[in-house]
């Protein structure tokens, strides 16, 4: 009891910034980043130019759960821990098939960006570029088709990504509002598709 006591009063007495980091460093285990764009920015002041770097962070479990930022600061290191602890705390859950691709094909737009998301049959891989492949990777998608077009800029590219993977919808959720179970949705599903191909 005594051993245990003092561990306890050990930890206590370590500085806030030590503990903290040491939580961090637990959760960093979990989650896997890519660093998407990295960019030189400039403030224009009293005596001349300031320059920064612009880093774009994507984060993810492998398991479903996403979050990306966007952080400065003068040195590249420090832009991209930045945006990095920012994304970890706006992470977000979207609903796998089998754990490998989506439920369904969904579209999504941010600015100039439009971007199709499409699901795959097993063995597709991911056929996506730049920004978007990241997003898939650290996710925990294995299979999926996706295209963007209109806007090739990296941030409006990984918005429209973000805005239509939060329109995903899972059969079990949709079960949920309809108050019917999941084997009729999908039966159902299946049925139409065997309808039309003998049409």
């Amino acid at each position: 009891m005594a051993e245990l006591e003092k561990e306890v009063q050990e930890k206590k007495r370590r500085p806030r910034k030590e503990r903290d980091e040491a939580r961090v460093e637990k959760v960093a285990d979990e989650f896997t980043d890519r660093v998407v764009h990295v960019n030189r920015v400039s403030k224009t002041v009293k005596g001349g130019k300031r320059f920064a770097f612009a880093a774009l962070v994507v984060v993810g479990d492998q398991k479903g759960r996403i979050g990306f930022a966007h952080a400065k600061a003068k040195e590249v290191p420090d832009a991209i821990k930045k945006a990095t602890e920012q994304a970890r705390r706006k992470l977000i859950r979207i609903p796998l098939r089998e754990g490998r691709t989506l439920h369904h094909d969904v579209v999504g737009h941010y600015g100039a960006g439009k971007v199709t998301l499409r699901t795959a049959p097993a063995g597709t891989g991911i056929i996506a570029g730049g920004p978007m492949r990241a997003i898939f990777e650290t996710m925990g998608i294995q299979d999926i088709v996706a295209k963007c077009t209109g806007s090739s800029n990296p941030h409006n590219m990984l918005r429209a990504t973000f805005d239509a993977l939060t329109t995903l919808c899972s059969p079990r959720s949709i079960a949920a509002k309809r108050g019917k179970k999941v084997g009729d949705i999908v039966a159902r599903r299946d049925g139409e598709v065997a309808t039309k191909d003998a049409e």
